[in-house]
């Protein structure tokens, strides 16, 4: 990245203050301007995450669960403007802090040396709004120092992976295989996905963001390829099984029936929100990575926004398509997944659902693919905190192998490498691969339904109500102190964090409700008692507590002595010009134990 000759200095100070100071601080290097995310591939990172498993597999589960296509179809339109508030919440948040004191530029009204506040994004998604202490403001909670951090990271660390989604990855190739009764096959396939997912972006960072957006692009067709088929067959269409959409259509299309005798259960609709949400929430992850977005002030609001209206449409189209080719009887007197269930029915034949299978096999692919990429991100943004054990190392970024061989081979310009959290990316497939051998007692469907809904509940909708409402908290209590620096300012003011604060705040409580006894969330059919997911989420806030009066009370006690985080963020305008944005271009970590004073600060030195 061309730098102007004041942040060159600044960079190479750093740089050499960093490599001086001996074991003790640690220097994280941004991605270079030619390595950093362009407004694609932020599309794909939220187009591979939101399409994947839910798409293809929760729509027959809402149908069980209401017995309405009217009132599903309403949940799918409902989870579609859930996902925009929460895309809008997030943007709020993630545009405008944290904020960094900018070093001064000469001009007419500014004099050399005098320096400002700027929002510069950072990476590591909900993590930063939370809790950011090193802002010129105490954003959203007070807390004592390491509280949130802790609760937040823990949870993340433990639970921030796609570990369920790779155990219905394997339970696909094995139904695509045709031999869909052998969990150990499943289980060794869901831990080859999660390491290897772990590889590709330890590696060759590059290549795992093209792989990315090939996914991405392969997902979006197949999808519209679905809803072009359904409505084919709506028209009156054949593909092998006769003309079975005008009886589809008549029976889940008429305005008299589409709304009749719906479910009470109220159980069994929480738990199909959470389904619903969770295929929603694909719209983190370009947050996860803020920092190595290109131009995100320019750029990141508007390719964000646009593709969660487009996902939203196809989500809501491909509903419609799967009811213009299967009557609501054939999905609620069968267990197949709507999917599957649709290709059955539309080709008549045995071949075309293992065909489906492969690709919602490959579809799962692509979600764990890119929820590696980035939520090792958060978890080396956690190690920065000091939190961690061994905090400095989970916390480096090193060069990947490929761009060392391709230097060492190719000769290539002597700019900066590519590199990867290669600590972070191997801890995050460590605690994946403990979630599949924690559930491996139990079946693979179970498992399956275990991890979504723990991730769900607590990352999605817990995490979730927990920084709505926060917005709200700075809306309405520092008002003109927080809306006047706004970096983004959402569409209707604070209506989306009220929406989404409000919808979560019911599904935290409303999964305690038990479902019916013919509910598909019911134990006879789960085998998991309804109560267990949700306590097992809050004891996890619980864990994170836990580990914060050990890690920021007892041990300091037993050691007296406290310890001292630094992060220094070095800030310059991206491009080199004087009216580029402020991003960061690197930074500078330090932690160290201090002695202790009577009343508990560190000492001063």
């Amino acid at each position: 990245m061309p730098l102007t000759a004041a942040d060159q200095r600044r960079v190479d100070e750093a740089e050499a203050e960093a490599e001086a100071a001996g074991p003790t601080k640690l220097l994280v290097r941004s991605p270079t301007e030619t390595q950093k995310l362009g407004s694609f591939t932020v599309m794909c990172l939220i187009m591979n995450r939101t399409i994947g498993s839910g798409i293809y597999v929760t729509p027959a589960i809402v149908l069980r669960a209401t017995d309405s296509v009217g009132i599903s179809l309403f949940l799918w339109a409902f989870g579609a403007v859930f996902g925009l508030c929460g895309l809008l919440v997030w943007l709020e948040l993630g545009l405008s802090i944290p904020k960094f004191q900018t070093p001064g530029e000469s001009s007419d009204s500014l004099r050399d040396g005098e320096e400002t506040f700027e929002n510069v994004p950072r990476s590591g998604g909900e993590k930063n709004y939370v809790r950011q202490a090193d802002a010129p403001l105490e954003y959203i909670y007070k807390d004592p120092r390491f509280q949130t951090t802790c609760m937040y990271g823990v949870v993340f660390v433990i639970l921030g992976n796609l570990a369920g989604n790779a155990i219905a990855m394997g339970q696909y190739i094995m139904q695509a295989a045709g031999q869909p009764d052998n969990p150990e096959a499943i289980r060794g396939i869901a831990v080859a996905a999660l390491i290897g997912t772990c590889l590709i972006h330890c590696l060759w960072r590059n290549g795992g963001i093209v792989l990315n957006n090939v996914l991405a692009i392969i997902k979006i067709l197949t999808l519209m390829a679905v809803i072009i088929i359904g409505f084919a067959v709506a028209g009156g269409a054949s593909f092998g099984n006769g003309p079975i959409g005008k009886n589809a259509v008549k029976e889940n299309f008429n305005t008299h029936k589409s709304f009749s005798r719906p479910s009470d259960d109220a159980g069994s609709y929480a738990r199909s929100i959470v389904y619903v949400v969770y295929s929603y929430s694909g719209f983190k992850q370009p947050f996860y990575v803020l920092s190595e977005v290109s131009h995100p002030k320019k750029r990141f609001a508007k390719a964000t926004i646009g593709t969660m209206l487009l996902v939203a449409v196809l989500f809501i189209l491909a509903n419609i398509a799967y009811l213009c080719a299967v009557p609501k009887d054939g999905v609620l007197g069968d267990e197949l997944d709507m999917a599957n269930i649709f290709f059955r029915d539309v080709f008549g034949n045995e071949i075309a659902p293992r065909v489906m299978s492969g690709i919602i096999a490959l579809s799962i692919f692509g979600n764990i693919l890119v929820m590696t990429f980035t939520a090792s991100k958060v978890k080396q943004e956690i190690a920065k905190e000091g939190i961690l054990p061994f905090s400095l190392h989970f916390a480096r970024s090193t060069t990947t192998p490929y761009a060392w061989l391709k230097r060492r081979f190719w000769r290539t310009d002597g700019g900066p490498l590519e590199q990867s959290p290669a600590m972070a990316l191997g801890l995050h497939g460590v605690f994946a691969v403990i979630l599949v051998a924690a559930t491996s007692s139990t079946t693979p469907s179970i498992a399956y339904i275990v991890l979504v809904l723990l991730y769900g509940y607590t990352l999605v909708v817990l995490v979730g109500f927990f920084v709505a409402s926060g917005v709200l908290y700075l809306r309405f209590t520092k008002k003109r102190e927080w809306t006047d620096h706004l970096g983004f300012r959402p569409w209707g003011g604070p209506t989306a964090a009220i929406i989404y604060s409000c919808t979560c705040a019911f599904m935290i409580v409303g999964v305690f409700i038990p479902p019916g006894e013919t509910s598909p969330f019911s134990y006879a059919t789960t085998g998991v008692r309804h109560y267990i997911v949700p306590i097992v989420g809050l004891c996890m806030l619980l864990i994170g507590y836990s580990y914060y009066l050990v890690f920021a009370k007892l041990i300091p006690r037993v050691i007296k002595k406290v310890l001292v985080v630094e992060r220094e963020p070095i800030i310059v305008r991206q491009g080199g010009r004087q009216d580029g944005e402020w991003v960061q271009i690197l930074e500078v970590v330090e932690f160290w134990w201090a002695a202790r004073q009577a009343d508990g600060k560190e000492a001063q030195t």
